[in-house]
This record gives structure tokens, sequence and C-alpha cells, in this order.
């Protein structure tokens, strides 16, 4: 009988008692244990099954070897020999530690707190810390049960036995977001785990980690170029063995310059003149930079300095430089700075000055005339102005004064042009105010003792014209207003007889003096 038992030992495990330790009990029984949330994993359904050799039922040992079934390994005991409890551990050390991980074994041997005299196996659900787990396992004689064990008290299992841990794997893979290019930064997305966990990234050139490399961006730089790329993602998560997962690119190009400010042209376009061109800004900053300039779109041969002197073959063109910068790892950028206008052969210049002649006064000319100027055959174009706005309808070097001129600053602009120079314009301006000469009609008739006067006054160009004059009959003066260019007036207490009456306008700074005088006979009765 003995032997006989020796020999089951080799293909059955004998049965493994009730684990105690120092635990807390979460649930008992299948249907207890799945009313709370606590699940089996189908055991209930398979326990009449052997697994591992192992006695079917309640048992330590054929949960533990279902479980370990259920998670991918063959129905077949990884070693020979007593399939105890107790041995796990021993047959298994290579594989043995004292950490504890999601899907381990946790192993207890005989007769230590928390097992009998053939140890004890239970699965580990969940790792709270390096000091707590969560187990689920079946007992010999007993029942199903979840339990949290902490390492403070006795029952701690004597190892973790890591036959196929759970392993963080991604159910969608990383990828890289970008274009795997000198100064392009790429952007590594982790992808799906299950679960979800922590991530970390290392960066590799041509296999080889890059120092430093360790975000989800990267910014190639020259020590990579026509490389290829990979990113390697490694997923942590408490009591889950890291998973890593790989995504590559394709071989660094080299990058592209960035121009960020255009080039500018400086200096005058016109003959015997320099131009200069800057180089503009780019990133990154150039290692080489060169210069090409173009009048009308053609490459002007052996202009590839910075300055270009404006030669007589440019006038009537306009300048373009083409600036190209190239750095380490990147091709090179070029771009077209703004046009210059049309390259002159030089300015119109006035030799002898133009001038205005006239007299500044209603029904009156103004008249320009000419000067000299160089080029001799340029155009000159007349524009009068009223006040600083032109006058339309009139363009020749004669200007007629009318009413509407009266009281105004009247002036020309002469615009002087020829084809190939910069034009010249110049105003000429009248020292003074547009004047206007009044018209005076008066009236007096004589009364007993008296005279009646009345005076029309007109001026061209002044509306409503209104004002004062003065009014003297013998030695009496008298001030009168006239408004709307009329005034009348008594003069009283005359002597009879025939008497000058003489009125006086004094003027302003627009409208002329004047006066006139008439005869009246002022009677006795």
């Amino acid at each position: 009988m003995v032997g006989l038992l020796a020999l089951l030992g080799g293909f059955l495990s004998l049965p493994a008692p009730p684990a105690v330790a120092d635990s807390t009990y979460l649930c008992t029984g299948y249907a207890g244990c799945a009313n709370a949330g606590y699940s089996h994993d189908g055991y209930r359904a398979n326990r009449n099954t052997m697994y591992w050799r192992m006695y079917a039922g309640h048992n330590c040992t054929n949960y533990a070897a279902y479980r370990i079934v259920r998670s991918g390994l063959p129905n077949t005991r990884p070693w020979s020999g007593n399939g105890n409890a107790s041995n796990w551990g021993v047959a298994m050390k290579s594989i043995t530690d004292a950490t504890p991980t999601v899907g381990a074994i946790a192993w207890w041997k005989a007769n230590v707190p928390g097992a009998g005299s053939s140890g004890h196996v239970a699965y580990v659900e969940q790792v709270v810390s390096s000091t707590e787990i969560v187990i689920s396992e079946d007992s010999w004689g007993g029942d199903f049960h979840w339990r949290r064990i902490t390492k403070s008290g006795r029952g701690w299992p004597s190892g973790f036995i890591h036959f196929n841990d759970r392993v963080l794997a991604p159910t969608a893979p990383p990828t890289v977001v970008g274009t795997p290019k000198i100064g392009v930064t790429l952007t590594a997305r982790q992808g799906t785990w299950k679960p979800a966990g922590s991530y970390a990234y290392q960066w590799s050139a041509g296999g080889a980690p890059i120092a430093g490399a360790t975000k989800a961006t990267y910014t190639p730089t020259a020590a990579v170029l026509r490389k290829a790329l990979s990113v390697t993602v490694t997923a942590t998560k408490k009591g889950y063995q890291p998973g890593k997962a790989v995504a590559s690119t394709a071989a660094v190009a080299p990058g592209t310059m960035a121009n960020t400010v255009r080039p500018v042209i400086t200096g005058t376009p016109q003959l015997d003149e320099v131009l200069s061109v800057s180089l503009g800004t780019w990133q990154p900053a150039p290692v080489t930079k060169s210069v090409q300039w173009y009048a009308d779109g053609v490459a002007i041969p052996g202009a590839t300095a910075w300055t270009l002197p404006l030669t007589q073959d440019l006038v009537d063109k306009r300048v373009v430089a083409r600036v190209a910068a190239r750095a380490t790892a990147y091709n090179a950028g070029a771009v077209m700075s703004l046009p210059t206008e049309p390259v002159l052969a030089g300015t119109i210049r006035e030799v002898t000055p133009y001038t205005l002649t006239g007299t500044p006064a209603y029904g009156g000319a103004l008249q320009v005339v000419p000067g000299t100027v160089e080029p001799a055959d340029a155009t000159v174009v007349h524009t009068w102005l009223r006040d600083g706005v032109p006058v339309p309808g009139v363009t020749g070097p004669v200007y007629p004064l009318r009413a509407e001129d009266v009281g105004r600053r009247i002036s020309v602009r002469l615009d002087m042009t020829r084809r190939s120079f910069r034009s010249l314009s110049r105003t000429i301006p009248l020292a003074s105010m547009v004047t206007t000469k009044p018209t005076m009609r008066v009236v007096a008739e004589g009364r007993v003792r008296k005279a009646v006067v009345k005076v029309r006054m007109r001026a061209p160009g002044v509306t409503p014209f209104s004002g004062r004059v003065t009014l003297r009959i013998g030695s009496r003066a008298q001030v009168v207003r006239f408004v709307n260019g009329a005034a009348r007036v008594v003069v009283p207490d005359l002597r009879p007889g025939v008497k000058w009456v003489r009125v006086a306008y004094e003027g302003t700074t627009v409208v002329k003096a004047t006066k006139a005088k008439v005869k009246v006979r002022v009677r006795k009765r």
C-alpha cells in the first residue's frame, strides 16, 4: 500500500489541507463569492476535471493548476515528481521569487503559518503593494475563498511562482506621428493597452538608444541623419509584468531650411547707386549662405556678392535677390526678396527755376514762366491749386482768376517726368490772396435842411458784401454801415445850398479801397 501511494505521488498530488494564515476573508464558496463580485473564473463547472494530474474538486493544487492552464499554458505538469503544494516552489525554483505579481502562484512551504503539512498554493488576484495581496484559493476539505493577506501578520507566502504572470500587452500597437526629418518633431502614441498603465519611452536610431530621448516627442538631429528611428513604449502597472512594444519609422531625411524673415533690399534703385540685401532670418542658423541677383527675372552674370552696383544695363529693370542658406543635415533653402522699383537713370533737375507772374486780382491772370530742366525733354504738367486743392479743368501754364478765387491762395504744382528718371515735383505759391476791386454808386436827394444819401456797393467774389463807409458833407463826417451792399442815411441840420457828398471805403486785405462823390442841393423850405 505504501508503495502504491509512492507511485501515485509521481502522477497525482496529495490533497493539501486548508490554508490558515493571518488574513481577512473577503468571501466564501463559489456562489457566495460570485454574489459578492469575486470570480472563480469558471472553476465551479470544471472542478471535477484534474489539471496537471492534481486531485479534482476542492483542492488548492487543482485550482491553481486550472488557473495557470486558463492563462494559456498546456494542461501538462511542467515538472516530474511530487505534485504536493509544498513541492511546487522547490520543483520550479528557477521561476520562484519573493515578488508578488498578478497571475503568479502564491506558494507556502509545508508546516509554515498559513499552510499544513502538504504546503499550500493560491492564485494572486491583486497586488495592493509589496506587503499586501489579494488571493483566490480552494482547499482540500474546505471551500473556495478570496482572502486579503498582509506581510505584517503571520502567513505571508514563502514565495511566488511566475508560471505565466499577467503581462501588460497592447491591443492596438504604438505609432509614430510625423515625418522622420531633421528638425521635425515626432510624437509617439502609446497605443491601447489592457489594462491601461503608465508609459515610458526610449527612442533609438539604427537600433541604438539615443541618450536623453525618453519623452513622447523627439526631434531628430544631424546625428541620426539617414538612420531608421524606433520608439520602445514600456507599459507598467502595479502587480503586472511590464509590457513593451515598438514603433518604427523610415530613415531620417535631411531637414528643410525655414525662412522666417524675408531678405530685404536696401539702397536707391538708380544708376550708379549700390543696392544691398540682408540675409533674412532662418531656422536653423545657416552654416553657409549665398546670393544671386536678378534683373527682370534673369540672373545677372557674376552678381553673387551681397551688394550690387547699378550699371547702365539695369536701367528700367526691376532687381530682385535670391538668397540661399544651408545648415548641416539640412537641404538648402532659398527665398526671393521683394523686387525694387525699376532702376532709374537719374533724377530730373531744375536748372533754372520756374516762376509765377501776374497780378493776383479778380479778372486778371497768372502765368508760369518756364525755367530749364535736365533732361531738357522732360514733360511738365501744370496743376493749379486753390487753397491747396486742385482746380478742375485748368491744366495749362496760364490761369485766369475768377470770382471763386477771391480771398483764396492760388499756387501751381509742376510735375516733371521722363522715362527712366525719378520725377520732380515743385509747388510755386502766390505771396498773397487774390483780391477784388469793388464798385460804388452814390445817390443823394436834397430835402429841407437835410439830405438823404443812398450807397450801393458790389465786389465780385464777395457775397454777401457788408462793411462800413465814411460819408462826408462839408465839415460833417459820419461812419455808415452797409449790409448786403446797401446803405441809406439821412443827414439833418444842413444849411441850404449845393454841397458835395463824399463817400469813401477803406478796403480790406481782399477788397480794394474805393470812393465816390456827388452834389446835392439842400432846400431852404
